[in-house]
């Protein structure tokens, strides 16, 4: 007992401490009990009206000298919103593109034979320079060379003879189905494709109603040699109706040639023709003339339908399609020339 005595006289400062923590455990007992209760109130307020304010929205009151409890926020649900009726765009099929139609070439009508073919009279004139040959002039640039007014005079008499210029490609037709031709018909050619024709010859065929067929060698245009064609000038004429035919591509000897030259030569000059006119090319003059079997076989399986010569005569048949004569008008050569020429061919 004196010792339990000895114990509270020396630590009796415990005693009140126990009494200040008791105090302060009922005292936040009772706060605890009074934040429940007011809790409860609030929750049951915002289930009677629901249009005022919400607890946890309201601006808290300003804080005093006095410090006390602020209440733990109870936790309320919040209804789901409802799905409104927001437009979304239904999609749509995107509509299915009409495929355009593939352009399809229409075949180029060949002139197979009607049995053996045919044969008619067709003088088919030869041209190579129209214009006044220079006063150093050897003698073949003056034999080839044939004057403006005298090439004008020579269409006035084909015009007041009755003459109808053809086309190869016409002339073809005739030859191989026997389809018709003019009363008088005839071709007028040209060789080599120098500028003059495009200058002078052209706009006196137009002059006359006529058309002419100029066989050309590409090389030089290719090269833009000045005293021969542009591709421009071949484009023009061709869209007047003007018909070009390939005269190989530099202007050799093709005879003896090996395949791989002559193919080259034709095709290179061919192709490019037809690139610029967009017209087939199907007939050939051979290169001053000179010509053998075997540049004849790849002329027909490089798809040509014939080719002239520089042979005299008139007399054109399917047998002889690619060796067709022609009559050369010569550099001094008259009208009175020209009309026997032409008499004598058609004989």
């Amino acid at each position: 007992m004196t010792s339990i005595v000895r114990a509270l006289a020396r630590y009796w400062f415990i005693v009140p401490l126990l009494l200040v923590v008791v105090v302060l455990q009922f005292a936040v007992g009772m706060v605890t009990t009074d934040s429940i209760a007011n809790n409860a109130s609030l929750v049951g307020v915002n289930q009677v009206s629901p249009n005022l304010p919400n607890p946890e929205t309201t601006s808290t009151s300003t804080a005093t000298s006095t410090a006390t409890l602020t209440p733990t926020p109870t936790r309320t649900l919040t209804p789901t919103d409802t799905p409104t009726g927001t437009y979304s765009p239904t999609p749509t099929s995107s509509p299915t593109p009409t495929p355009t139609p593939t352009a399809t070439s229409t075949p180029t009508p060949q002139p197979t034979p009607t049995g053996s073919g045919y044969a008619v009279t067709v003088p088919i004139l030869m041209y190579h320079y129209l214009s006044t040959p220079p006063s150093d002039a050897d003698a073949i640039r003056l034999d080839l060379s044939v004057a403006p007014d005298q090439f004008e005079s020579d269409l006035a008499y084909l015009r007041q003879a009755g003459y109808e210029t053809i086309s190869f490609k016409q002339l073809s037709f005739a030859l191989s189905q026997g389809a018709a031709l003019p009363p008088k018909p005839i071709i007028i050619s040209f060789d080599d494709g120098y500028r003059d024709q495009y200058e002078n010859a052209f706009p006196i065929l137009r002059k006359y109603g006529y058309t002419a067929t100029f066989f050309v060698f590409t090389q030089p245009i290719d090269f833009n040699a000045p005293e021969y064609l542009t591709w421009d000038m071949v484009i023009e004429m061709a869209q007047a109706g003007m018909e070009f035919g390939s005269h190989s591509y530099s202007h050799p000897d093709l005879r003896g040639k090996d395949v791989d030259f002559l193919v080259f030569e034709i095709l290179a000059s061919k192709e490019a023709i037809e690139e610029r006119t967009g017209e087939l090319v199907r007939f050939f003059a051979f290169p001053s003339g000179r010509y053998d079997d075997f540049l004849i076989h790849v002329l027909k399986t490089a798809n040509f339908w014939s080719a002239v010569t520089t042979e005299w005569g008139a007399e054109q048949s399917y047998a002889n399609r690619f060796e067709m004569p022609r009559v050369r008008v010569a550099g001094n050569d008259t009208v009175e020339d020209l009309a026997n020429k032409l008499r004598q061919a058609e004989k």
